[in-house]
């Protein structure tokens, strides 16, 4: 497979695929694509991605009878990165999956310990990336990559974290300071990040925009 990331604050990614090369990817991710790509649905995902607000349905598309072409976009302004998970295992927000190769695995994680599901900014579930081969990710604006060495540690705001590896540990910690606290408005609780692994961070989460245009929103009045 090959593939070509375009556009600015709107980006697709164009997939070329060989003969009978398939790709995974969420429902209503693709813009366009060659004549000759099969779609077909598959519950494949798992229950499981109920509880992270995904469907348990997925589309794969496979090319028919010789190469094939197919674009996956992004649905909130920002980039596209690829991973490759044939090395090791990633952990992702719930919502950065937008397409893979077929030798990719999409599992829900869950994280073990309850303050950081209650108050680490993406809930109690998140998304492995494991198996062998290419997945895509959205990023809500643009991505910043840190290599954590053993025992480093990084404190990021709530929402910010994109995904990490799996060597990653992912903790919350409570901000310290009754003042801090009630009007420095940075919120009740940080995320903290410890290596060793790579880490990597969003710019502009949607929580964040959705928080910034909320009070120029019209409010209804009942007459």
């Amino acid at each position: 497979m090959q593939y070509e990331i375009i556009g600015g604050s709107f980006p697709v990614v164009e997939c070329h695929l060989s003969k009978n090369e398939s790709m995974i990817t969420e429902g209503g991710s693709m813009v366009w694509m060659s004549s000759n790509m099969d779609m077909s649905t598959s519950g494949a995902g798992g229950f499981g991605r109920l509880f992270s607000g995904e469907s348990i349905f997925q589309n794969i598309y496979t090319a028919k009878g010789g190469e094939g072409m197919i674009a996956f976009g992004s649905s909130f302004p920002g980039s596209i990165c690829v991973i490759d998970v044939s090395t090791q295992d990633w952990i992702f927000q719930k919502s950065a999956f937008l397409a893979s190769e077929a030798g990719v695995k999409i599992n829900v994680e869950f994280k073990k310990k309850l303050s950081t599901g209650l108050f680490g900014g993406e809930g109690f579930i998140m998304q492995r990336f494991s198996g062998k081969g290419l997945a895509f990710v959205e990023v809500d604006g643009s991505m910043r990559k840190f290599n954590l060495a053993p025992g480093q540690q990084l404190i990021v705001d709530t929402g910010n974290v994109l995904g990490y590896q799996s060597s990653v540990s992912m903790d919350i910690v409570s901000v310290k300071g009754l003042k801090n606290k009630l009007f420095g408005g940075e919120g009740l609780f940080n995320t903290v990040l410890e290596g060793p692994g790579e880490v990597w961070l969003q710019t502009m989460p949607i929580s964040a925009v959705a928080r910034a245009i909320m009070p120029f929103m019209p409010t209804s009045s009942n007459s």
